[in-house]
């Protein structure tokens, strides 16, 4: 049999459709983000990063770069193994404290990847509860799905922000039983924002549980960068506050935070968090540099904002079509079709020197492709006002879709 055949069809079906997916080989300059170079198989070029979710450039800060180094000298590159043998080392508990306090809640507890913490806690707190159901927004991401998922447990998606849906879903189940609200805060390929409040008291109304992932928002909202639910005032209505290290930390790593009940069952039971190597000891000596200056440093939210809301506006004032759901950080600039979206992403890197990767399907849906653009606190009026001419270049070659 020509198992090879099966793999081989796959990407042809991908590449058919416009979305197969061609990795940038990037060499970032340590302490000069945005700058990178790009080596391609017949040349090398300088380029601009646009597309990051390092959003406050925290993985190039000499402070984070400099703990790493000292940890890894203190303590080894590697973590020697699950928490539970031999990985837990005194950074963890550290870092757990820090991200626990960061949300007002009492214990926190590290995984490898945002991916994870989402599919290991969601899945793990559905299965604690015997006859839990799960009511899920229709754009959570991939981790969350795969979390509500593998919970194996009854469950209802409402419509995507939609209150009227989720009370209508709630209503119609039993008021006793156990239930779970799971939602993000910032939704990041549009950039919108849930009504967190009102999921709130919908959740106290109907005798639910709620779980929100905050990882497109923490570092970058609230006074001390704890999210969108530190902004708002309400960290302390949420059961599970679930974040990253990834993205406004600039490092890697996910975690949830929640009663110290509920994080130990957690600790206990989830296979995600039991049988997985946990973070090395450099990674988590970062992660704790990282947290402590965003919490104090409320100037990088400031300038991140003022450097998102001055590109949308000047997307704006040449005409393309920004995606107007963007309450947030996020920059979406719509194309529409997939093989036009690739076509204006392989142009801007090879003819001007600027990186921004393509959104296509699965991670939105068809017919909505899109340029996704983050500037940072690093991304100055000169790089900006390049990047909006070769837009206005890009769009225009290729005739792609104006503003209405």
């Amino acid at each position: 049999m020509d198992y090879e055949a099966y793999f081989k069809q796959s990407v042809d079906q991908i590449k058919a459709e416009g979305r197969y997916r061609v990795f940038a080989d990037l060499e970032r300059h340590a302490g000069n983000f945005p700058h990178a170079t790009n080596r391609r198989p017949d040349a090398t070029e300088e380029v601009i990063v646009w597309c990051s979710n390092d959003y406050l450039g925290m993985g190039q800060n000499p402070i984070v770069r400099d703990a790493l180094i000292e940890a890894a000298n203190t303590y080894g590159c590697g973590s020697g193994g699950t928490r539970n043998i031999a990985g837990t080392t005194h950074l963890h508990v550290l870092l757990e404290e820090e991200l626990a306090k960061l949300h007002g809640k009492e214990a926190g507890l590290l995984f490898t990847s945002g991916y994870v913490s989402n599919d290991a806690g969601i899945s793990t707190i559905a299965k604690l509860i015997p006859d839990c159901k799960i009511f899920s927004d229709a754009w959570n991401h991939a981790s969350m799905i795969a979390g509500v998922r593998n919970a194996g447990c009854e469950r209802a998606i409402y419509n995507h922000c939609d209150l009227v849906h989720l009370e209508n879903l709630l209503k119609d189940t039993d008021i006793d039983r156990p239930k779970l609200i799971v939602f993000e805060s910032v939704y990041s390929m549009d950039g919108d924002v849930s009504p967190i409040a009102e999921i709130c008291d919908l959740a106290d109304k109907y005798n639910a549980m709620t779980y929100i992932d905050e990882v497109h928002a923490v570092g970058l909202y609230g006074e001390r960068g704890g999210g969108i639910t530190e902004r708002e005032g309400l960290a302390d209505r949420l059961t599970v506050i679930e974040g990253t290290l990834a993205k406004g930390f600039g490092l890697c790593g996910g975690y949830i935070t929640g009663s110290a009940a509920l994080i130990d069952a957690v600790r206990s039971n989830a296979p995600g968090f039991i049988f997985s190597t946990t973070l090395a000891p450099p990674i988590i000596g970062a992660a704790i540099a990282s947290v402590r200056y965003v919490r104090e440093h409320n100037e990088l939210r400031i300038i991140h904002q003022e450097r998102s809301e001055k590109l949308k506006q000047m997307i704006r004032d040449i005409g393309l079509p920004l995606m107007e759901e963007s309450v947030t950080h996020v920059v979406p600039v719509l194309v529409g079709d997939p093989v036009r979206c690739k076509q204006a992403t392989d142009m801007l890197l090879e003819e001007y020197n600027i990186y921004i990767q393509p959104i296509n399907y699965p991670t939105v849906p068809k017919g909505t492709e899109r340029l996704r653009i983050t500037p940072t606190p690093l991304h100055t009026d000169e790089l900006m006002e390049d990047l909006v001419k070769a837009l206005v270049e890009v769009w225009n070659r290729l005739e792609l879709k104006q503003a209405a």
